[in-house]
């Protein structure tokens, strides 16, 4: 296989970081060492190679009969670090807190990777706890508002076909209802996430416009419960006057390069 620019791709790198992603999404599921084998088609006898190797530099971890694996603790270090020297993320981290602040509900920075949306930073509710940080997790771009603010920003053309994993009975799972919506959220400047990703909660997400087309957003996540149309009102007169705020600031130190 060729990468673009014609480079050949190096065959051990792609098993590497396909036998990482493979783990870091199994979440707390440990696997065997047949069942990554079999999963990414490659010889036992390399499959445990190559485990060993990552135990040994510390990407990888085992249990204490040597028979189960998992991510390991540099994964988690290599991302904190993508996450501090990120000139994006330290330029919104404020405006987040100024969010979190006037609103006092949960406020989320994401970013697209493909067809999710990547959760770079979140600001919790004081009313509103969740048991596990979103932050470094993953979510398909048309379940929520991040992903829809930033799906809109898009040629309608690039969407894929569909259907489309349905996270609660409210999610759009075909392309001709996400594309209705997707022509709302252009219309109205932003997206609504009405308990599409998860039951009870309801998100406004507003794309950040310092890149074209946008690759990060941020959204305000409020329960159900407490949103009143004054409620609703306020938070997307907030968040507007945040993203105002984030795409005319300076970018942080750091910003003279810009990434693919």
């Amino acid at each position: 296989m060729s990468e673009p620019g014609g480079v050949r791709e190096v065959k051990s790198a792609a098993r590497t970081v396909e036998l990482l992603e493979l783990l870091a999404a199994r979440g707390d599921r440990p696997a065997r060492l047949q069942e990554l084998a079999d999963e990414l088609g490659v010889p036992r006898s390399s499959m445990y190679a190559l485990l060993q190797t990552l135990i040994a530099r510390g990407w990888v971890r085992t249990d204490i009969t040597g028979s189960l694996y998992g991510i390991g603790i540099h994964a988690l270090l290599t991302g904190t670090n993508y996450l501090d020297s990120d000139p994006r993320v330290r330029t919104v981290r404020p405006y987040l807190d100024e969010a979190s602040e006037a609103l006092g509900e949960t406020i989320h920075l994401g970013r697209l990777d493909g067809w999710d949306v990547a959760y770079l930073a979140t600001r919790e509710s004081h009313e509103y706890l969740r048991t596990i940080s979103r932050v470094g997790r993953r979510l398909p771009a048309h379940v929520g508002a991040l992903g829809k603010a930033l799906l809109a920003e898009r040629p309608d053309g690039e969407l894929p076909d569909g259907p489309y994993e349905a996270a609660t009975p409210h999610t759009h799972t075909d392309r001709a209802s996400l594309l209705a919506d997707l022509a709302a959220v252009r219309a109205r400047g932003y997206s609504v996430d009405r308990e599409e990703g998860v039951l009870g909660i309801v998100g406004f997400g507003f794309a950040l416009r310092y890149d074209s087309p946008a690759l990060d957003a941020i959204s305000c996540s409020v329960p159900v419960a407490r949103l009143t149309a004054g409620r609703e009102g306020r938070i997307v007169t907030v968040m507007r006057e945040i993203r105002a705020k984030i795409e005319a600031a300076p970018p942080a130190a750091g910003g003279a390069v810009r990434w693919r």
